[in-house]
């Protein structure tokens, strides 16, 4: 063997030798402080990299387009989630702070409702109320609630079958299994124990849906001692639908349940217990004074149903001595 290879693998051994008879410590000691003197390196190429105009440009907000907009006058809408988070990102960039991209974090307990991305649902159950009103169930899955308050409401759930409605016939189409992906809940009136003296609710059809959450957590709290009138508005006595927990709501000391049926015109044909509380027409400017003046509190009214018809009774409770500040439209 050369000498040089004899020699260069002599000081290669020993080396190894040394090596191997260090304490584990040191070598990771030495690693350690490798990798420190490294990290500020790497660290610093990272947060240029995230700096440059292409990676904030792919972080910029997509604006939706015009027919993700369902005209509905949702709060928010997807127009104003696009602008509140374009208005983030602008911030961030400028200030090249990608935490300002998250938002202010929300402490409510757990939703899986979300108003800003549509979240899936599966049906846990249907049930045909009326021949054109379903009530439909879905699962909420482990122990996630669902998040919704009193004044917020799911339009859906009570869904009004018009013959030639695309909505309508996807609805019926629904069986249990399937799933159904919602975005919410929206709504801006928020109902508080004991808030108003009594409670006036005007519901045409399926606006009886956000009236149904609202009196029911009157009754399940025994400390809520608020007044409620509930007017239903509905075709004929077959379309009305809730008909057992109506009647189960109307039991109780503080809830008064009335009915306003449009096509019949006789209260023969009614059951006894609807008889002497069912009007015949429409909910008209001379109902709404003599509900309002029979209230046993002073009223705050609610009102749910097509447009016309909360524009017309929002004119009726002015008319009805009620100002603006004393009712509210969903």
């Amino acid at each position: 063997m050369p000498v040089i290879s004899a020699l260069w693998e002599t000081e290669m051994r020993r080396s190894l030798e040394a090596r191997s008879s260090r304490p584990d410590w040191q070598h990771s000691e030495t690693l350690s402080l490798q990798n420190a003197a490294q990290a500020p390196l790497m660290m610093a190429e990272r947060e240029e990299d995230d700096d440059t105009e292409e990676a904030w440009m792919q972080l910029r907000p997509t604006e939706p387009l015009p027919s993700q907009c369902c005209g509905s006058g949702c709060s928010p809408c997807v127009f104003d989630l696009y602008h509140r988070d374009l208005a983030r990102w602008e911030a961030a960039r400028a200030s090249k702070d990608r935490s300002l991209l998250r938002g202010p974090e929300s402490q409510s307990c757990p939703s899986k409702l979300n108003p800003e991305t549509f979240v899936a649902f599966c049906i846990s159950a249907m049930d045909r109320l009326t021949k054109d009103t379903y009530r439909v169930r879905f699962a909420l899955p482990g122990n996630s609630q669902l998040g919704l308050r009193p004044g917020q409401h799911l339009i859906l759930r009570y869904t009004q079958c018009y013959q030639m409605g695309l909505m309508s016939r996807y609805v019926e189409s629904w069986r249990v299994g399937d799933t159904a992906f919602w975005r919410g809940p929206f709504g801006d009136f928020f109902y508080k124990p004991n808030q108003y003296g009594e409670l006036l609710l005007l519901a045409a059809g399926t606006g009886l849906a956000p009236m149904v959450p609202i009196l029911q957590s009157i009754t399940d709290n025994e400390n809520d001692e608020t007044f409620v009138t509930l007017v239903g508005c509905f075709k004929t006595f077959e379309s009305i639908y809730l008909k057992t927990f109506l009647q189960e709501q109307a039991r109780f000391w503080n809830v008064r349940t009335f009915f306003v049926l449009s096509q019949e015109s006789s209260s023969e044909q009614l059951p006894w217990s609807y008889q002497e509380k069912t009007h015949f027409g429409h909910l008209g400017q001379d109902l709404i004074k003599e509900l309002v003046s029979c209230c046993r509190r002073k009223p705050f009214a609610l009102v749910c149903g097509s447009a016309e018809f909360t524009k017309d009774i929002a004119r009726c409770l002015l008319c009805a001595g009620l100002t603006e500040d004393s009712y509210f439209l969903f």
